[in-house]
């Protein structure tokens, strides 16, 4: 089992460290008129790179291991279903991430910038706050 939880650390932080990376890549290509660029071959883009050969992966690989930890480990407790709530939400911003990557690659001219601070501010409250439950452990009681 420390083998499995030695691989979901190692992939999310990673799979973390793209997706607060990808929103300032966004940002910094949004509305500089590099749109050029990307218009030439949409495909072959920097942010697309990320997305699909680092983040994508990595969630993959992280949400698998996690949950070898958890199965085998045998824990079910109110602080688990909270943290996986919250990695939903997690996993929803990775998605609406990829949205904002293939706006960039439709090459509207429409700055970027303020979807990308409120992906970050979003991304790094919910990344706060599931460090905070699997550190703390908090005795939750869920209603049946």
């Amino acid at each position: 089992m420390l083998w499995f939880l030695v691989l979901h650390i190692m992939a999310l932080v990673f799979w973390v460290a793209a997706l607060l990376y990808l929103p300032a890549l966004i940002a910094s290509h949004s509305g500089r008129g590099s749109s050029m660029i990307v218009r030439s071959n949409p495909h072959n883009s920097i942010e697309r790179f990320v997305f699909t050969r680092i983040a994508t992966p990595a969630a993959l690989l992280a949400i698998i291991a996690g949950t070898l930890v958890f199965v085998i480990d045998r824990t079910v407790d109110g602080w688990l279903i909270v943290k996986l709530t919250l990695v939903m939400a997690l996993v929803l911003c990775h998605v609406l991430i990829g949205l904002l990557v293939l706006r960039l690659e439709r090459a509207t001219e429409k700055p970027l910038r303020g979807w990308c601070m409120a992906a970050v501010v979003v991304l790094c409250a919910l990344l706060l706050l599931i460090l905070w439950l699997v550190l703390a452990k908090p005795a939750l009681e869920l209603p049946i």
